[in-house]
């Protein structure tokens, strides 16, 4: 059984999939904790499953290195055998990366490596694009940079604003981030032959 932190920065829609999905027995993981960079609305839905918050703000640090190392002891404290980014809006210092990698992945709401970093929908749009896409990757020290896991093309059709794009990406990045947890559990992915 998979241990899962997940970190989140916002309303946690692929988490509340993830804790839905983790309340199957057959499921092989389980979420142990969430954590964030700030309180976030997404603790409700971990607050109804019973499952342990945590928040490490930016602000109350000297510096990034400081506030990753508070981070990585509140992941740590936890035994994961995996950690999620999902929706977590800030880049984790290097030598977390560096502790936590390869069994660190993300989800992103483009088809990577097209339109990386926090605006990736609104980027597609801009572009006139055809299609964008939702995915899975483990994190390395760039932004949306690390090797691919899973990922799934989205036809950009015809009045398609950033919002209604965005609502249409997001069942296809539950999906994918649930059967990226599931191949890894099952050792149908191994994250250290991907990085």
């Amino acid at each position: 059984m998979l241990r899962l932190v997940v970190l989140i920065s916002g309303a946690g829609s692929n988490l509340r999939s993830l804790l839905e999905t983790s309340q199957d027995a057959e499921f092989p993981a389980r979420v142990v904790a969430v954590g964030a960079d700030r309180v976030a609305e997404g603790f409700d839905h971990a607050e109804q499953f019973g499952i342990p918050t945590f928040s490490v703000a930016l602000s109350s640090f000297a510096d990034r290195d400081a506030w990753g190392d508070e981070i990585l002891a509140q992941i740590e404290s936890w035994q994961p055998d995996l950690v999620i980014l999902s929706g977590f809006m800030k880049l984790l210092p290097p030598r977390v990366v560096a502790t936590l990698s390869p069994n660190l992945i993300n989800t992103h709401p483009a088809y990577l490596p097209e339109f990386p970093g926090a605006h990736g929908v609104r980027d597609a749009i801009e572009a006139g694009v055809t299609e964008t896409g939702a995915t899975v990757i483990v994190v390395d020290n760039g932004v949306d940079s690390g090797p691919i896991i899973v990922q799934e093309r989205i036809s950009i059709v015809h009045g398609d604003t950033e919002a209604t794009l965005h609502e249409r990406i997001k069942p296809v990045e539950r999906r994918l981030l649930i059967q990226a947890v599931l191949d890894i559990a099952n050792a149908t992915i191994d994250l250290k032959e991907l990085s």
